[in-house]
């Protein structure tokens, strides 16, 4: 399950951090130009116009609905509602984590078409 940035550098993709111009690079192996920043851990600073950014979540539906993927825990799934109609966020028994946001935990069983989203 991934949630964050990615970019996409010398043909290969990374888990990214951008900051201003400069796009922050990290790989879990040792490559060339790559500061280990703690183990298993490795970070590249490169220019932002030399890659190509984009933002992946994984998204889901539970009974019928679109939720993003928050995290697992056991057989547990983490979901917030992205369907924007509180009724029916209530209605699935969701508790509004902040106004107009809701979340909860659905039985990881019952979590249907998971999928990247690149947005």
């Amino acid at each position: 399950m991934r949630d964050g940035y990615v970019a996409r550098w010398q043909g290969v993709e990374y888990e990214a951090s951008p900051a201003g111009d400069q796009v922050r690079l990290y790989a879990t192996e040792s490559e060339d130009g790559f500061e280990q920043v703690r183990p298993g851990r490795y970070r590249r600073v490169v220019p932002a116009a030399q890659v190509e950014l984009s933002y992946v979540r994984t998204v889901c539906t539970w009974r019928g609905e679109p939720f993003i993927v928050l995290g697992e825990h056991d057989e547990w799934t983490r979901l917030e509602y992205t369907g924007g109609h509180a009724p029916v966020a209530e209605a699935l028994g969701l508790e509004e984590f902040d106004f107009g946001v809701y979340q909860g935990w659905a039985p990881a069983d019952e979590v249907e078409d998971v999928r990247e989203q690149r947005v």
